[in-house]
């Protein structure tokens, strides 16, 4: 998820270990099991990570809020939420830069998941929200232990937005209510969206306008310069106006009593039936925190020239899902929109979040004075974040590329934003795996030539000067060859030959990229040795790997080919069939 990354970010680092760059590039040391970024921290580095503290906190305190709003959990489970994400990857993350908290992709995600087993908002949702949450963290954490990490690359960058795009709408109809000040309700996106064309005429002006002032601040603000707080100062600016004009007489909704003190520790309701009930939403939700994850941190290490480990982050990410759960909040994800600001600003470890999330701490017990923070405004917030999730630019790029992978993007799209996120990304990911079969199964055969003056070979249709030799046939199939296209295998070779204008004496199958075949490929491949033998033509394979060459001997096809008839090149294979048999002595 890439939401929000202001680029381009100052590169501040070489491209070295962590640990070695933040000691000196003379000194081998082991890179530490804990606090990773502050190790041997400079006294010169506490500016920069004290402006993107400061930076942080102004970002997270009105985000977070808005986030435990969508989420439907109570409005401080949003701090809880940022101080266990930062202090645990802080302590076990390896990404100096990363911001971890509560996050608006994954907030609607869950929340939709969690409000089919219970009532939003009720003592049961919120114990069922902190259970999933420690689920999710203990699955990140088990991909970080099993070096799983490679199964968020089957979210492919064009399932990826989809995902995101339909998150966005998700976003915006569940704050679409609250933004025209309609009362609250409930049902599929397409519901809301309908009530609140419906009661048009119910519309409260006061927190209309607070919505569309608190949005356009945000607009202009991310126009002008992303480092000025737009969110907090709509926050601010519309509380005050709420408490001054006391608005909340004429129909402006607010949040009401925020409940401060310290939470308490331990899991309500757990039971084998809640973690099977949950167990699906689970493995979701933490597929799409290591996919954001990895694509953070990968992502801020690249611009910033700096190497991360991304084991580790995962570890960390998931270790703040898991104490968030345990003090009552919910799942935690890695930030792109905040680890931006953080690298904009010039932050060098982790240092400024742990600052954030102190500062943080010490609001709690304080955070009553945000009761009258209008629900317009938060609203607000959320919309601008959704916003910068529908990126318009991706989709159109990816209908330029290709037809396919844009209707994989809008069927995800679609899925996740009518029907349910689980749904969408199951549906999008078949889809996609069923297209890679489709392309693997029906590779094509390409017909080699030989450059003028020269011994190499290049495929024809990349370069017109690759003259065809009559009588002898180079093709290359460059992938295995496999139950799925072993049939595909022998027409292609059976279509080369007749398409040939001279009748061909010597044929040559380069497999350089052939790197396996299987049973059901040697049978195909046994059948065009048959059609060989019986139009009397040479054959020769080039360039065949061990694991090839191995396949072939087991399958007794080496042995009917002929151990001779294996070479390193294309021109050998021609040079030594061409010239025929040795002489008989």
């Amino acid at each position: 998820m890439r939401d929000g990354v202001p680029t381009p970010v100052p590169r501040l680092f070489n491209r070295v270990n962590l640990a070695d760059r933040l000691v000196g590039d003379d000194v081998a040391v082991p890179r530490p099991l804990v606090l990773t970024s502050l190790h041997g921290y400079q006294r010169s580095w506490a500016g920069a990570d004290l402006v993107a503290g400061l930076t942080l906190l102004v970002i997270a305190v009105p985000e977070q809020l808005a986030t435990s709003r969508l989420a439907g959990m109570p409005p401080i489970t949003g701090f809880y939420a940022f101080v266990a994400g930062t202090v645990l990857f802080a302590l076990l993350g390896s990404n100096p830069q990363m911001s971890v908290g509560a996050d608006s992709t994954i907030a609607p995600l869950f929340a939709a998941g969690v409000s089919t087993l219970a009532l939003t908002g009720s003592a049961h949702y919120v114990d069922l929200v902190a259970i999933l949450a420690v689920m999710v963290g203990l699955i990140v954490m088990l991909v970080s232990i099993l070096r799983l990490g490679w199964i968020a690359e089957f979210l492919s960058t064009p399932i990826n937005t989809g995902f995101l795009c339909g998150v966005a709408v998700i976003i915006i109809a569940h704050q679409l209510p609250e933004f025209f000040g309609l009362p609250p309700t409930g049902g599929t996106d397409l519901h809301r969206v309908g009530y609140v064309v419906t009661h048009l005429h119910e519309v409260n002006g006061w927190s209309l306008a607070i919505g569309i002032g608190v949005l356009a601040v945000m607009l202009v603000s991310a126009r002008l310069d992303r480092r000025i707080p737009a969110a907090l100062i709509g926050l601010a600016g519309s509380t005050a106006l709420v408490a001054a004009l006391g608005l909340q007489s004429h129909g402006v909704a607010v949040l009401g009593t925020v409940k401060t003190g310290a939470p308490h520790l331990g899991l309500a309701g757990l039971s084998w039936s809640t973690l099977g009930s949950l167990a699906t939403l689970a493995a979701v939700v933490a597929l799409v925190v290591v996919t954001q994850t990895a694509a953070t941190t990968r992502g801020f290490a690249e611009r910033g020239g700096y190497d991360v480990d991304a084991g580790r982050d995962f570890l960390g990410v998931g270790a703040g899902s898991v104490v968030a759960g345990l003090v009552g909040s919910f799942p935690v994800d890695a930030s792109p929109p905040r680890t931006g600001a953080v690298a904009t600003a010039g932050g060098r470890t982790q240092a400024g979040a742990l600052g954030a999330a102190a500062v943080v701490v010490l609001l709690v017990p304080f955070a009553n004075v945000l009761s009258d923070v209008p629900l317009a405004t938060l609203a607000a917030i959320l919309i601008f974040i959704a916003l910068r999730l529908f990126r318009v630019g991706d989709l159109i790029a990816i209908a330029r590329f290709n037809s396919f992978e844009f209707a994989l993007a809008a069927v995800t799209l679609l899925t996740v934003a009518l029907v349910g996120v689980e749904q969408g990304i199951a549906v999008a990911v078949g889809l996609a795996i069923l297209d890679r079969i489709r392309l693997s199964a029906r590779p094509q055969l390409h017909v080699l030539g030989r450059l003028p003056g020269t011994t190499s070979w290049q495929r024809s249709a990349l370069d017109p000067s690759a003259e065809q030799v009559p009588g002898i046939l180079v093709a290359l199939f460059a992938t295995p060859i496999w139950y799925a296209n072993a049939v595909h295998f022998r027409e292609e070779v059976s279509d080369a030959l007749t398409h040939t204008p001279e009748p061909v004496r010597v044929f040559v199958l380069d497999t350089i990229g052939m790197s396996d075949i299987d049973f059901t490929g040697s049978r195909a491949m046994s059948q065009v040795l048959d059609l060989f033998e019986r139009d009397g033509i040479a054959f020769g394979i080039a360039r065949a790997g061990v694991h090839l060459h191995d396949s072939l001997r087991r399958s007794g096809l080496a042995a009917r080919i002929g151990e001779d008839h294996f070479f390193t090149s294309v021109n050998e294979a021609v040079a030594t069939l061409t010239a025929g048999p040795p002489p008989q002595a």
